[in-house]
């Protein structure tokens, strides 16, 4: 098992900068997760804040997150070739130790306005995932993951994640990011147990684990209970640190543990040293689980001899369905409506088993769509 690394999600956001300075005076921060992808809006990055990154890309302790590619759009689509281009520059400036990217697809017509939701898991997803996996790593050419789902629709699409994950990663030899906030969010919403939960996910290729807080929201569809959401805008709870102290131990190539929050749940002086404290917290759980001296990887998750088709994988139905879904989401003046309008589309009794949808589900999906239409 290899060195465990103290990690933040540090982005140029002045109040993630404002909490982890600190932390960084008193050099408790064993390497930094950028999100490399959300400066699109910035022409000029500030001196310092290179500076910053070039300092932990030289110790080989920068690691690269993406937010925008959405893997398993149907149609390839030009933006997506644009945040290749832009990886593979960034990569010549610094030196990630890996690059992962989100599980899903966005919905919205704008690349950069819509919200990360499942797929279908078929041959096609398949297909479609690992020649954009390939693609990534041909553009940073060093190890590359993925990051499991925080929301799902159904308990079938809980339970065939992990294995998913597995199947999708395996030919590109990837790894994946184990949110845990995440898989609290599907513990909770599908009242599953964490032994139940845990061994459906393929362990060994656990790379790296991200902790952060979320919200409760309330289903009209169900009132009798709260819908967990990944909104990264509170502190840690202590749920979710308990999974970190169980997780650990089962997770043999892990090298990073990373604390989460959005700078808009760190715009308090409070907020932010709730922050140093969870962090302090993590430091210590990480601490306490170190491998012995002399531990090594077991894998480096770097692939061998890839073949990248000429022509990028689609599915122009998928892609169709994806639009309409979209449509639906965004759109919906109610659960009811979206149920309704579901029903009524290509993807009713198709391979997105929208029949087994739970309702809270599809409401929440609604709310996070409208949610990320706005932004």
């Amino acid at each position: 098992m290899p060195e465990i690394r103290s990690a933040v999600a540090c982005n140029l956001d002045a109040n993630i900068l404002a909490a982890c300075l600190p932390l960084m005076e008193a050099s408790k921060i064993e390497a930094i997760e950028w999100s490399f992808d959300a400066l699109y809006k910035v022409k000029d990055i500030p001196d310092w804040f290179v500076e910053l990154l070039t300092a932990f890309s030289n110790e080989n302790r920068l690691i690269g997150h993406g937010i925008f590619f959405s893997l398993f759009s149907g149609r390839w689509r030009q933006e997506q070739e644009q945040w290749l281009q832009h990886l593979r520059k960034t990569s010549t400036h610094f030196r990630f130790d890996h690059i992962t990217e989100h599980f899903g697809f966005m919905t919205g017509k704008d690349f950069h306005h819509g919200a990360p939701l499942n797929i279908p898991y078929t041959k096609s997803t398949l297909n479609i995932g690992v020649d954009r996996l390939k693609r990534i790593h041909d553009a940073c050419r060093c190890p590359v993951g993925l990051e499991n789902l925080a929301f799902s629709y159904s308990m079938d699409e809980v339970k065939r994640h992990g294995a998913f994950l597995d199947e999708l990663l395996e030919p590109v030899n990837g790894f994946i990011i184990l949110d845990l906030h995440n898989l609290y969010c599907q513990l909770h919403n599908f009242d599953i147990t964490f032994g139940e939960m845990i061994i459906l996910y393929p362990l060994h290729k656990v790379r790296e684990i991200h902790i952060s807080g979320g919200s409760w929201e309330a289903s009209p569809a169900a009132p009798e209970r709260m819908v967990r959401r990944d909104t990264h805008d509170d502190a840690v709870p202590e749920e979710v640190f308990q999974l970190l102290q169980k997780t650990i131990p089962l997770c043999p190539n892990l090298q990073y543990v990373v604390l989460e929050q959005l700078g808009t749940g760190l715009d308090t002086d409070t907020s932010r040293t709730l922050f140093r404290q969870d962090f302090g917290r993590m430091q210590r759980i990480v601490h306490e689980q170190q491998p012995q001296t002399g531990s090594c990887f077991i894998n480096s998750f770097m692939p061998d001899n890839l073949l990248i088709s000429a022509v990028p994988a689609a599915d122009e139905t998928l892609f169709q369905q994806q639009l309409e879904l979209s449509a639906i989401l965004e759109s919906a003046s109610s659960c009811e409506a979206a149920v309704h309008a579901l029903q009524h589309s290509s993807l009713a009794h198709s391979d997105w088993l929208i029949e087994q949808w739970q309702p809270y589900m599809i409401e929440t999906a609604v709310s996070i769509a409208q949610k990320w239409k706005k932004i």
